[in-house]
C-alpha cells in the first residue's frame, strides 16, 4: 500500500523554565493512503501534540515526519503554511467558519491562496457543497445554519483542495448524538471516495467508526490495532 504519512522516532519536548515536558517520546507510525484512522488518548497523552504535528501546525523537537513523500520536519513557518493549504484539510470541533461569509465563500476561501479565479472558486465550492448535501444552503451565513450544517460546511472546506489527509479534531464535540451520527456517515462517504481520514477524538463510540484505532499514553503509542468492531453505517 502507498504511504501518505511516516513518523520516525518523533520526539516533542516543551520547556517551562528548567523543566522539560516530554509530550511525544519516540513515535514510529505509518498511515497509508485511504486509511481511516482514529487517534485516542486521555488528557496529557500527547494526542493534541500529535494532531498539531500531523497538521503541520507545529514541528517536532527531533525525528522525522514524511507527508506525501516530503520531509516536513524542519520546514519554516511559510513552508508549513503552504503544506497546510495544499496537503491537509482541517475539520475542527468549533467549525472555525467566518461569520460574515456565506457557506460558499467559507468553502472557497482556501482556493484564494491556491490562486484560483473567482469563477473557478465558486464553481468548485458549489460542487463540493452539493456533495455534502448543502446545495440549498450555499448563500446562508453560519448563524443561519444548524450545528450539523456548519460542520458540513467545514468538511466541504476541508475537501476543497483535494488534500492528502483530512484531519478532524473532535468533529462531533459540539453536536447532539443524532447529528453526530449524520456527520460520521458523511465521513464514511468521504472515505469511500478515496480520502485518507485521521480522526482525533476522546469518545470511544466515535472512534468505532474508524478502520484503525491508535491509543496514546504518556507520549507513546500504547495500542495500534485494526478495529474489528467497526460501527457499520
Amino acid at each position: 500500500m502507498e504511504e501518505v504519512i511516516r513518523l520516525k522516532d518523533l520526539i516533542k519536548n516543551y520547556y517551562v523554565g528548567t523543566q522539560t515536558i516530554r509530550a511525544l517520546r519516540g513515535i514510529d507510525l505509518t498511515i497509508n493512503r485511504n486509511e481511516y484512522v482514529a487517534i485516542m488518548g486521555a488528557s496529557g497523552s500527547g494526542k493534541s501534540t500529535m494532531m498539531n504535528i500531523l497538521g503541520c501546525l507545529d514541528v517536532p523537537t527531533s525525528g522525522t515526519y514524511i507527508l506525501n513523500n516530503q520531509n516536513v520536519s524542519k520546514l519554516n513557518e511559510n513552508e508549513l503554511a503552504e503544506i497546510r493549504n495544499k496537503e491537509i484539510g482541517f475539520v475542527f470541533q468549533t467549525f472555525n467558519l467566518l461569520a460574515k461569509y456565506s457557506a460558499l465563500e467559507n468553502v472557497a476561501l482556501p482556493l484564494v491562496y491556491a490562486g484560483k479565479s473567482k469563477a473557478e472558486r465558486e464553481k468548485i465550492a458549489t460542487q463540493v457543497l452539493e456533495s455534502v448535501g448543502l446545495e440549498e444552503r450555499i448563500t446562508h451565513k453560519p448563524n443561519e445554519l444548524s450545528g450539523g450544517q456548519r460542520q458540513r460546511v467545514a468538511i466541504a472546506r476541508a475537501m476543497i483542495n483535494k488534500p492528502s489527509i483530512i484531519l478532524a479534531d473532535e468533529p462531533t464535540g459540539n453536536l447532539d448524538s443524532e447529528t453526530s451520527v449524520e456527520i460520521m456517515r458523511l465521513f464514511d462517504k468521504i472515505h469511500r471516495l478515496g480520502n485518507t481520514i485521521i480522526l482525533v477524538t476522546h469518545e470511544p463510540d466515535i472512534a468505532t467508526y474508524a478502520q484503525r484505532i491508535i491509543k496514546l499514553k504518556d507520549g507513546t503509542i500504547e495500542n495500534d490495532q485494526i478495529n474489528t468492531e467497526r460501527h457499520e453505517i
